[in-house]
């Protein structure tokens, strides 16, 4: 996620209340730093304010959208008026907040424009156990060893439930027995990571007295 305002307040308050939701945030103060961390870089979205110093922000999301950048944009404004929204729009941004923010409601409107713009994209989630990652598109999911492992044996088994006591006999093997509780504190941190990429439609759900299935995997 980047952040795109020049009040370093404001741009502060934002990655903070993001990050509590779950994103990662990177903040950016001029429009021309902006536009080339938009172009070289794969965020899942950026939030950009209207008038960034002397720049508009508008001009900036005019610029991405000509040089073929696509990701989701909301711009962010003080200015309520219906004209103004639609100027936003016009420009090129997907959604538009208005001042004062509730960070709950920008949380939701980003997963919103996030999903429906992985609904656009050729292809579903893929492993990549060179980096342990889990790719979907231009997105990228980093992953511990051991959190790769368990997602890993959950994709090879989907479709169908793996007990608590398979997954700990094929990768703890050697470790302390009747610690079987350790794999679901490795679940728990999956399910966070998940969490973070709503776009890649995968969730690790709990089946009473069988185990744990990984969904959304074709």
């Amino acid at each position: 996620m980047l952040v795109v305002d020049d009040d370093p307040d404001i741009a502060s308050v934002l990655a903070r209340g993001l990050r509590l939701k779950g994103f990662e945030v990177t903040t950016e103060a001029r429009a021309d730093a902006a536009a080339a961390r938009l172009r070289e870089d794969a965020f899942d979205a950026a939030v950009i304010d209207v008038m960034i110093g002397a720049e508009s922000g508008l001009d900036l999301v005019v610029g991405l959208r000509a040089a073929g950048v696509d990701l989701p944009v909301l711009m962010l404004s003080a200015l309520a008026e219906i004209a103004d929204r639609a100027a936003g729009l016009r420009a090129g941004a997907d959604d538009y907040v208005v001042k004062p923010l509730d960070l709950d409601e920008l949380a939701a409107r980003l997963h919103v424009q996030i999903s429906r713009a992985a609904e656009t994209r050729p292809g579903g989630p893929e492993l990549d156990p060179g980096r342990r990652r889990l790719c979907c598109g231009t997105s990228e999911l980093d992953l511990t060893e051991r959190e790769f492992a368990v997602l890993r044996l959950l994709w090879e088994h989907r479709g169908g439930p793996l007990a608590r006591g398979e997954i700990f006999d094929r990768l703890w093997t050697g470790d302390t027995p009747g610690a079987e509780n350790v794999v679901d504190v490795y679940i728990g941190y999956l399910r966070k990571k998940l969490a973070q990429r709503p776009e890649f439609g995968l969730q690790i759900v709990t089946i009473r007295s069988r185990g744990f299935e990984l969904r959304g995997v074709s």
